[in-house]
């Protein structure tokens, strides 16, 4: 059994890796129905395996994730408030291929997506945030736009601790039951005032649900995002427990994988009290965690 001395140096010698860590292969595509289908599920979210670190590789353009880092972020007042009038870029022009949803990442790296889907929650976020740093993760959070309008700062606060920031339609609703132009107001609004509150637009959409229409995967395609759905749903949302969710994720994750968490819409507690409990196994573990670029 490794001492507590020992534990901690591994997790040191992990981030560092970690930080040291310029690419990772890319995104892969639809792994099939069964890794797509919504059934009841109500938000969303992916994982990944232990093992040796993974050796250098040559960033692809559009698709590579990063690895995280454990310095020390950025202070919230560096980024940009909500800015008006601010000329907004044209969107990047996505491939067909690139305009699918992606599943998972490449299995060949022993890398892990952790995603969080819902928020931004003042209850429930800052710990997360706080957990994230502790052990030097970056994830990518997918964010429902009445909550940035309620929380900006929150939300600045996020990106200014090196995460991705995502868009996850304005209202969180079943894409599938909306007008093509409600689909486009749903995803417009939260792009637009993403990149008002962080100076940037967002670059990943996930639908809620994993419930993806043919007018969703047009409208994000001409906001220049892909779209992003998870490997590993513990289905945290349902609230089963903090050891089910813990269990679900440690039993599912592999390289390559993509978790889905949640840190907004309802009581996330157990989901913050998992997160406390599989995140040092997986580090442990010899996981590495990265975040597509944002």
């Amino acid at each position: 059994m490794l001492s507590d001395r020992q534990i901690t140096s591994r997790r040191l010698l992990l981030v560092a890796a970690g930080m040291s860590l310029l690419g990772i292969a890319g995104c892969r595509g639809p792994q099939g129905a069964a890794d797509g289908a919504a059934g009841e599920r109500a938000a969303d979210g992916a994982s990944e395996v232990p093992g040796a670190a993974p050796g250098p590789a040559a960033p692809s353009a559009a698709a590579t994730p990063t690895a995280g880092s454990s310095a020390a972020p950025a202070a919230p007042s560096a980024l940009p408030g909500v800015a008006t009038g601010s000329p907004v870029a044209a969107p990047r022009v996505l491939t067909a291929a690139e305009s699918k949803p992606v599943y998972e990442l490449d299995g060949g790296r022993r890398v892990v997506a952790l995603t969080i889907d819902d928020g931004p929650d003042p209850r429930y976020t800052p710990t997360v945030l706080s957990l994230l740093e502790q052990y030097g993760i970056r994830a990518t959070f997918f964010l429902i736009g009445e909550n940035v309008a309620e929380h900006p700062a929150l939300v600045r606060e996020i990106a200014a601790r090196g995460h991705h920031i995502a868009n996850h339609t304005w209202t969180h609703p079943d894409l599938r039951r909306l007008s093509d132009t409600q689909v486009r107001d749903e995803l417009t609004r939260t792009s637009d005032l993403l990149n008002r509150t962080i100076g940037k637009p967002p670059t990943w959409f996930r639908a809620p649900g994993g419930d993806w229409s043919t007018a969703s995967l047009k409208v994000a395609a001409d906001l220049g995002m892909r779209n992003m759905a998870w490997s590993v749903d513990p289905r945290d949302w349902a609230r089963p427990g903090t050891s089910v969710i813990t269990d679900r994720i440690l039993k599912d994750v592999r390289p390559g994988a993509i978790v889905l968490n949640h840190d907004g819409g309802g009581d996330r507690s157990q989901t913050v009290a998992a997160l406390k409990a599989y995140l040092p196994v997986l580090v442990d573990s010899g996981y590495y965690f990265t975040a597509p670029p944002g």
